[in-house]
């Protein structure tokens, strides 16, 4: 049996990526932390989580600047909202939620030397709640953040190379 390919535009990969053949670099500035909360080493954990991604993940090769494709930005949002409030207790409503939601925010900008028309500056958001009855934020915040922050990754991921 003979199979043929037909040829694309570009290099498709099991993760999905979808890159030109002419893009062969990668530049990952560090992203800052310009909120007023969360951990103060948010910019820097974000920044090592989607290097590594892209390494893992494409062929790329990083470099410290000037890449074929470029990105930097900083994490802007933090948000604790009450989601669920707790039941009355002896007829009495209580003012306290039993689930919080922790929501990070990352603005991101995008450029792509190679094809001008991806380029963007967009924010990401995404969200994870705990139930604070049985844990504190300070309990749980590390994971939360970095449960957030790889759903916030694959979001970019598949908006720049995936080109979801």
């Amino acid at each position: 049996m003979f199979l043929s390919f037909a040829p694309g535009c570009g290099v498709y990969t099991f993760t999905g990526a979808n890159i030109s053949p002419d893009v062969k670099t990668i530049s990952i500035q560090t992203f800052f932390n310009d909120t007023d909360g969360g951990p103060a080493n948010m910019g820097q954990v974000f920044s090592d989580k989607i290097r590594d991604y892209f390494q893992q993940n494409t062929s790329l090769i990083l470099v410290q600047e000037d890449g074929d494709l470029q990105f930097e930005g900083s994490v802007v949002g933090y948000n604790l909202q009450p989601v669920a409030p707790t039941a009355a207790v002896g007829g009495q409503v209580q003012d306290v939620s039993s689930l919080t939601r922790l929501t990070l925010t990352v603005k991101t900008a995008y450029v792509n030397t190679k094809e001008e028309n991806d380029d963007f500056e967009r924010n990401f958001s995404f969200f994870s709640d705990f139930d604070n009855t049985t844990q504190t934020l300070n309990d749980i915040e590390d994971q939360l953040v970095e449960e957030i922050f790889d759903q916030i990754i694959l979001d970019i991921f598949n908006a720049t190379v995936a080109n979801w």
